[in-house]
């Protein structure tokens, strides 16, 4: 099975060799045909350290790291 891929905005971060990410998406209501926004956050594995709040990041799917953290930055969008 493929591993997905997300993209997303930096909230945080604060810890060590994690980044917090903020991922929206949009679809059309099926009822009232109004386009919606919907978004989470995602916990993601930064070896280096080399991103800041307001990058823009792809992450993919990964084995658990730690209690929460289960993708890993790929690249910077």
């Amino acid at each position: 099975m493929p591993k997905r891929i997300l993209t997303g905005t930096v909230t945080s971060d604060k810890n060590e060799q994690t980044i917090t990410v903020l991922v929206e998406r949009r679809f059309k209501h099926p009822l009232l045909q109004k386009t919606v926004r919907k978004s989470k956050k995602y916990r993601a594995h930064d070896a280096e350290n080399k991103f800041k709040v307001g990058d823009t990041v792809r992450i993919e799917e990964c084995a658990p790291i730690s209690k929460t953290k289960r993708w890993t930055v790929v690249t910077e969008a």
